[in-house]
């Protein structure tokens, strides 16, 4: 008897010091774009100068960023980003964001673009309001970065935003855990990263959408948000190997002309520029400067 409560004053003794250990608190990047949002299905909806239905819309973007945030807090984060990646970079309402999130609003002008704010002190990244790849068929405003883009590919593959942005992430170890947009980029995470909890909030039937409404998608990204932190484990950051070669194919004679100048890049095909390097980052300055151009 004397043996068993000594044995048991063990266990509660070592469970003492196991629940006593501090556990991690996560950080967190949430990237939002905004044609990925549920019920957008117009280019003009997701324009500031549009009017009422931009208005709209960019509440219902809000309230799907704090949908994310929401179940982040729910796995334990501590500290969350929200990154305005759409447009102007100043839709993401601020007095209706969850006051448990930092913003960042506006472009810094820096390659990292939708990323910008992100480094190796996060722990996860989550996309929310993505959209596919440009002539991705049955897609929601399918495009890549603008619509003079016809397709980006980096060593062969053909990325998305989605893509670009988790190699961005990739190049600081940080995973993508989590993609919301409509069922054709969810997909395309899938194929790209293996692992990665994803949400369509709509699917694209041609030129129309059928979509959920956004209360449900709110519930659907909170819930997936937790799911995939809750097991962060088992994602892996997004990385492809060095050298890294960057093949552009544009829409634009005169983006193509002036984009051959950009140091280093080369005009390969009618309107294709192609451009390699061994570090990832001088990479996506090459794609953001030729688009500047």
């Amino acid at each position: 008897m004397k043996r068993m409560f000594f044995l048991l004053l063990s266990l509660v003794s070592i469970l003492s010091l196991v629940f006593s250990q501090p556990v991690k608190r996560l950080k967190v990047f949430i990237s939002v774009d905004m044609e990925g949002i549920t019920g957008v299905v117009t280019s003009a909806e997701c324009d500031r100068s549009a009017g009422d239905d931009y208005q709209y819309f960019r509440k219902i973007m809000t309230l799907e960023a704090n949908a994310a945030v929401e179940g982040a807090l729910a796995a334990g984060a501590a500290e969350i980003w929200v990154r305005d990646a759409h447009g102007s970079a100043r839709n993401i309402l601020p007095d209706l964001l969850d006051k448990r999130a930092k913003l960042i609003r506006d472009w810094s002008g820096g390659p990292k673009s939708m990323m910008d704010g992100v480094d190796g002190t996060f722990d996860a990244a989550v996309f929310v309001g993505y959209h596919a790849k440009a002539g991705t068929p049955d897609a929601i405003i399918e495009h890549t970065m603008t619509g003079r883009v016809t397709e980006v590919k980096i060593n062969g593959i053909a990325l998305p935003e989605a893509g670009i942005n988790a190699l961005i992430a990739g190049s600081y170890n940080v995973p993508v855990v989590f993609v919301a947009g409509d069922k054709a980029v969810c997909d395309q995470a899938k194929q790209l990263f293996g692992e990665v909890e994803t949400v369509a909030v709509k699917e694209g039937i041609g030129g129309a959408a059928l979509n959920l409404h956004p209360e449900v998608a709110w519930e659907k990204i909170k819930a997936g948000v937790e799911s995939a932190l809750r097991n962060i484990g088992k994602y892996k950051p997004y990385k492809l190997t060095s050298p890294y070669q960057l093949v552009l194919t544009l829409k634009d004679e005169k983006m193509v002309y002036n984009g051959q100048f950009y140091p280093g890049a080369k005009r390969t095909g009618d309107w294709e520029l192609t451009y390699e390097n061994n570090d990832l980052m001088e990479v996506i300055k090459a794609f953001e400067g030729i688009l500047k151009q």
